[in-house]
């Protein structure tokens, strides 16, 4: 088993939890690059949102409904970024599905949103290239 977010799960490698239920599992992320923020897993082993089933997802979503609440309500945080990435084109770099979620406040200086350099082609364009039939 060569999947750190496994070996997490498995008790191999420690981690700082937050939450777990029957399915998901949230801790810290040991990057310490932002405080509060918490990286949300499935329990059951998928590589990305591409090849997750629909039960898993709905489990998962759910998970970071519930903590982003609680961020919110009970800690008082003003808001969340939930991020993710699937492939390595979209730069994964752990190939277990997960989400990282971002404790915000008004004003934290935190620009969590990528930067985009600007579309290339209409719109027009864009929606007949990817409109599911």
């Amino acid at each position: 088993m060569s999947c750190v977010f496994c070996k997490i799960l498995s008790g191999e490698l420690p981690s700082y939890k937050i939450y777990e239920d029957e399915y998901t599992y949230a801790f810290l992320d040991i990057a310490k690059d932002v405080d509060g923020h918490t990286v949300l897993i499935p329990k059951k082993h998928v590589t990305n949102l591409l090849d997750c089933d629909a039960e898993t997802l709905s489990k998962v979503a759910e998970a970071i409904r519930l903590i982003s609440k609680h961020y919110v309500e009970d800690l008082g945080y003003d808001g969340v970024n939930v991020l993710n990435a699937s492939g390595s084109a979209a730069e994964q770099s752990v190939f277990h599905l997960h989400f990282h979620i971002i404790p915000r406040k008004e004003n934290d200086g935190l620009h969590a949103w990528p930067s985009f350099p600007g579309a290339h082609k209409s719109l027009e364009e864009m929606a007949e290239l990817l409109k599911l039939n």
